[in-house]
């Protein structure tokens, strides 16, 4: 697995499996049967995406792979319209729509042309109604990816489904063109073409993105600079969701016994026992710290009563306030259910309150869950952390009956 740090206008990070790694021989198998589908993602017009593609697409083509341009468009910009001249361009469909002339790609065109790799900008476009049996781009190009055509193509964040209402509310601007989240993630490689909202304001203002009588109208509402911020971290955090979720499963796929620290992912362990609340409350702090993931787990027995139900609702509830997540999962040996969600989930420390079984218990019950806990923790580079239980102590009330401050 390759990953690349962004860099201005041209960086990216390679969501791929590196070639250092053995690809399995069903895997294979699956990968020959569609085309390889990469991902030009940016935080807005402008960063450089159509020319990164262009230039992935040239250099592929010196190197004897067989590039056809399936749909382009260069918005006027001199450095795409270069970038475009030696490749050849399948010629496209010229569709009249309300008295007007429109050219969109001809996905049949494309398909019977097959090349090994087509390069078609602006995944989130809409076609123009009547020019195709899609409406959408992202469905013409999941076809041609069905054909066994590698497919290059380019998106900015605020076209994803689950983030475009967010930009709408942030930049005041509407964002009909969308893309499903799942379109993007099945993308083999996702590349970040990264610019600083400095640098995008600049080429705005130089007439290198928009029309120069539109560049006003831009630079005071969706090139603000907060909103360029905000776009920009959007795209990294999906990124480096994207990422993260892919290292997961490749851990998970190769039953890999130790923990990669990429991010620090913490567990608590909760009960219905007095105090957990507190644990739980205990355990947010520290992840915030960190500035890490929080997973709340309930180990449920399998002779498990229903006493406590109301308690762990409670605990579930502000789980979620806390911004966490809740799992229950099952077996009749706490420490070994914990420590195997720990692994299967790369958890990096574990949180969990002191015992509260007496010496006969853990004698008769098969010893002290939080001693074998920080054992087998310990065994695969699991960190545990704990913490006393604490009650909180209810607060005094004056003679009037209000509440101390």
């Amino acid at each position: 697995m390759s990953k690349e740090k962004p860099t201005e206008a041209s960086a990216g990070v390679d969501r791929g499996v590196s070639s250092a790694l053995a690809v399995d021989s069903d895997t294979a198998d699956v990968v020959e049967a569609a085309g390889h589908f990469r991902i030009y993602l940016g935080a807005a017009a402008g960063v450089g995406k159509t020319y990164a593609m262009l230039n992935e697409g040239r250099r592929r083509h010196d190197r004897g792979t067989d590039v056809a341009v399936g749909f382009v468009e260069c918005h006027g910009r001199k450095l795409t319209e270069e970038c475009i001249a030696d490749l050849e361009i399948i010629p496209r469909k010229k569709v009249e729509y309300r008295g007007t002339i429109f050219e969109e790609m001809d996905l049949d065109a494309v398909l019977a042309r097959h090349p090994k790799v087509a390069l078609i900008d602006e995944l989130a476009h809409t076609n123009v109604p009547g020019s195709g049996r899609h409406t959408k781009r992202w469905e013409d190009v999941l076809e041609i990816l069905e054909a066994g055509i590698d497919v290059i193509t380019t998106v900015n964040i605020q076209h994803l489904e689950s983030i475009a209402d967010p930009v709408e509310q942030m930049t005041k601007t509407s964002v009909r063109e969308r893309v499903p989240d799942w379109v993007v993630r099945r993308a083999n490689q996702i590349e970040l073409v990264d610019s600083s909202p400095e640098q995008l304001r600049r080429r705005m203002l130089h007439g290198n993105i928009y029309p120069k009588d539109k560049v006003p109208q831009a630079l005071t509402h969706f090139f603000k600079t907060d909103n360029l911020i905000a776009l920009r971290e959007l795209a990294l955090r999906f990124l480096a969701d994207e990422t993260e979720e892919e290292l997961l499963e490749h851990l998970r796929r190769h039953q890999a016994d130790t923990v990669w620290e990429t991010t620090e992912r913490i567990l608590v362990a909760v009960t219905a026992a007095p105090g957990t609340d507190v644990l739980l409350r205990r355990a947010a702090r520290i992840t915030s710290r960190v500035k890490g993931e929080l997973d709340v787990v309930h180990v449920v027995g399998d002779s498990a009563s229903p006493r406590g139900h109301d308690k762990l609702e409670e605990l579930r509830t502000l789980a979620h306030d806390l911004g966490s997540r809740w799992h229950e999962i099952h077996g009749d040996d706490p420490a070994k259910a914990l420590i195997n969600f720990a692994r299967e989930h790369q958890i990096t420390q574990i949180v969990i309150g002191s015992s509260m079984r007496s010496r006969w218990q853990e004698f008769t019950g098969g010893g002290s869950i939080v001693k074998r806990l920080i054992r087998e923790a310990g065994a695969v580079g699991i960190d545990v952390h704990v913490i006393a239980r604490r009650e909180l102590i209810p607060a005094e009330t004056d003679h009037h009956g209000s509440e101390d401050t």
